[in-house]
């Protein structure tokens, strides 16, 4: 299927998060919906459509135009697909049964059954941690934990590519902010020296495995420099939970530094299948995280079956019997194939692949005859990275045989030099 495009007009992200001198808070949001109306591809066209059944290697999704057809996912965060194994659904409709769909209060109040703790002590010890609290959203959790422990005395020193959340909860923290270049210790150090003295609250914040390249942080190094500069670590292993490391236990593990990270932040929803997140530390930590993260102190408790569901994950993480080294085969011989054909498709250690385009409206048609091929993949442009660095990412599952990858590779190569990438 050919797309074509009308005649061009401006349709900037950010031209459209800015109220304008003399408009009301809503006017943008007329400016937005006259582009989205017009026809000219934004890379949004396939945000917000409908899945019409559970996840599984080949979905039915429906398009905003009606159209419903398969695909080949490659678009998915649970890359184990968990959420489906029988134990994990046996132990969440158990808890549904007993606690029914929502626990009516927050966590501090009537907001937690056993199963909350149960779940809580799995990750502490997941992480040879003294103790861990669950979070009811990911974002949340990396907001409330960051809002909680830092402050305008305090200083962050980010990576350029963690997650928005990270960025966000250093911002409303009212802490210092400092960036050095992705995984560039070298930078990372150079900042280091030049914190005052009297700057003793220090806190080095990284994804694990980063979200848009697939790569693992240096932690060994990070941890180095920590020590030597007298900063605390935090580690987001969102995408490296149950998929890196010898036995699955995250990013610090494949580094080598396992049990030496301050705050071992995690999400419930990429690998683990269900929702939420976590931090792990020590005892004090947590006993002040739930008096202090508002985000845990102001939110409605994760539902027991969710819980209930988790539990079992973490019985199949703890046994490394979660699928972990098929995915990571699957996702290896997807990601030699795209090389050999000719895409870029960067450095990846994990089961998320970045296939780069640097052409934006290149990428916003090549999504659109991707999804008519018969293939789902991720689009990734502004805010969530440049538009010089815009790509696809491909996420790969461990259930999707040898036959659907290769298909999904010789569509990927067709289009690839349809419009000239390869």
């Amino acid at each position: 299927m050919i797309i074509t495009e009308p005649e061009s007009i401006n349709i900037k992200f950010e031209n459209f998060s800015q109220t304008l001198k003399n408009e009301d808070i809503f006017e943008k949001t007329k400016r937005l919906d006259i582009v989205l109306k017009s026809g000219v591809l934004t890379g949004s066209e396939a945000l917000g459509m409908i899945c019409l059944d559970k996840l599984s290697p080949i979905m039915k999704l429906k398009e905003k135009n009606g159209f419903c057809h398969d695909v080949i996912m490659l678009g998915s965060n649970s890359y184990l697909n968990i959420a489906n194994h029988p134990k994990v659904i046996r132990a969440s409709r158990k808890a549904l049964e007993k606690f029914s769909m929502g626990m009516g209060a927050v966590s501090n109040y009537a907001g937690i059954c056993n199963l909350h703790r149960t779940l809580e002590e799995k990750i502490a010890k997941f992480y040879n941690c003294e103790d861990a609290i669950v979070f009811p959203s990911g974002y949340g959790t990396n907001l409330g934990v960051i809002t909680a422990l830092c402050s305008s005395n305090d200083i962050i020193i980010n990576d350029s590519a963690n997650h928005a959340s990270i960025f966000d909860g250093g911002q409303l923290s009212g802490a210092k902010i400092k960036v050095y270049p992705h995984n560039n210790m070298k930078y990372l150090e150079r900042i280091l020296e030049k914190i005052p003295n009297d700057i003793k609250g220090r806190l080095i914040i990284t994804d694990g495995v980063f979200s848009m390249d697939g790569d693992i942080a240096y932690l060994d190094k990070i941890v180095q420099l920590a020590k030597k500069y007298n900063c605390k670590v935090m580690v987001d292993d969102a995408h490296g939970l149950g998929i890196v490391g010898a036995t699955g236990r995250g990013s610090a593990q494949a580094k080598g530094v396992l049990g030496q990270i301050d705050l071992n932040v995690g999400m419930l929803s990429k690998a683990a299948g269900g929702l939420g997140g976590f931090c792990a530390s020590t005892k004090e930590v947590i006993q002040y995280l739930r008096l202090y993260a508002r985000t845990y102190f102001f939110s409605t408790a994760l539902s027991a079956n969710i819980a209930g569901g988790l539990i079992e994950v973490f019985n199949l993480f703890e046994k490394d019997k979660a699928g972990r080294k098929e995915l990571l085969e699957k996702a290896r011989y997807l990601d030699d194939r795209l090389k050999k054909a000719g895409f870029e498709t960067g450095h990846s250690q994990s089961a998320i692949i970045p296939v780069m385009i640097y052409d934006e409206k290149k990428l916003f048609r090549l999504y659109q005859e991707l999804r008519y091929e018969g293939l789902y993949v991720n689009i990734v442009t502004y805010p969530a990275t440049r538009r010089k660095l815009c790509r696809l990412r491909l996420c790969a599952m461990k259930d999707l045989s040898y036959y659907q990858l290769d298909r999904a590779i010789d569509i990927l190569i067709k289009k690839g030099k349809q419009f000239s990438i390869i």
